[in-house]
């Protein structure tokens, strides 16, 4: 008995509420064969198509493929999510995109070890040798954005990136959801890191999309706003270190400037350069303040996240 016929067998009184979630801008050429996908992969599943301003006939198509289709008109990937997990109520959260490049086989195999190992989410990590589905810019960033992650919280996921995820209840509506864009992912990952939740991953086939579509991400323009969003992450979650190599940075500098004046003054008993000895002064005041800060914040921070883990501990735990 594969995983879908397990599913299907499960008494109805027993059996968890499975949302997909699919954000949509101008997928017209997609989202019908990625509703059906989904439809054959989970047949008890609700299938939402959130539209986000489509200048195409995504939402009229949607609609005749059986989706439930609804409307953010709040430009931007990050806001559609927020969305969605706001007003979605369910036991299983699948999100996906919709331009059929994610396997929707895959969902019933990665909601059955979000259930039965009791996990808060399955990261569905693609794989494909088609450079058409997965460019060469796109796996160069991915693997650099995951290295800053690596480096910055000390373990990850293998793709960060990845828009094909299962949640439970209890991380969607834990979840703030602040980005607004491309980001959304990455705030996703740092988020189960930052609160230690317990996580995993499966491999899924990625496809190259159908004709007709095309994707919004630019490697550019959204890989530094992604790059921008890790380092503001860094900032907020880890004060102490962010604030203080920027006191390091400072201090650094004044020793500097002021090793000639402290030479001089051990031989002559005089400060030359008056402007500078300010400079270095001012210098050491800014790498204090700055490590104060950090001290200050991190207090801050500890508390934010014990919120943030109350908010995750009032929700049921997944399988319950």
């Amino acid at each position: 008995m594969n995983m879908v016929e397990r599913l299907a067998a499960t008494s109805s009184a027993t059996r968890p509420r499975v949302a997909v979630l699919l954000p949509c801008y101008n997928e017209a050429a997609a989202i019908a064969q990625t509703i059906e996908g989904f439809r054959r992969a989970l047949p008890d599943a609700t299938i939402y198509v959130y539209d986000n301003n489509s200048k195409d006939d995504t939402v009229r198509v949607a609609r005749e493929a059986g989706a439930v289709v609804r409307t953010e008109r709040t430009q931007g990937k990050g806001n559609v999510v927020r969305r969605m997990f706001a007003d979605v109520e369910a036991d299983v959260y699948v999100l996906s995109d919709g331009d059929a490049t994610y396997d929707a086989s895959a969902a019933p195999r990665m909601i059955e070890r979000l259930l039965s190992e009791q996990l808060d989410m399955v990261v569905g990590t693609r794989e494909s040798d088609a450079t058409a589905a997965y460019r060469r810019g796109h796996r160069f960033g991915n693997r650099m954005l995951t290295g800053c992650v690596t480096w910055i919280f000390g373990q990850t996921f293998s793709d960060i990136l990845s828009g094909y995820r299962v949640f439970s209840n209890r991380f969607v509506k834990s979840f703030p959801a602040l980005s607004e864009g491309f980001e959304i992912e990455t705030e996703i990952s740092v988020h189960a890191l930052e609160l230690k939740m317990p996580v995993a991953e499966v491999p899924t086939a990625y496809a190259a999309r159908p004709e007709g579509s095309e994707s919004k991400l630019s490697t550019y323009r959204d890989g530094f706003r992604i790059l921008g969003l890790i380092l503001n992450l860094y900032r907020i979650e880890k004060p102490v270190a962010f604030f203080g190599l920027v006191s390091v940075f400072f201090l650094a500098l004044a020793v500097g400037l002021s090793i000639d004046l402290l030479i001089t003054y051990v031989q002559t008993g005089l400060v030359p350069r008056i402007p500078t000895a300010i400079l270095s002064t001012g210098l050491v005041l800014l790498g204090i303040l700055s490590l104060s800060c950090g001290l200050i914040l991190d207090t801050v921070t500890r508390g934010r996240r014990e919120v943030k883990r109350l908010a995750y501990l009032s929700q049921r735990p997944p399988g319950t």
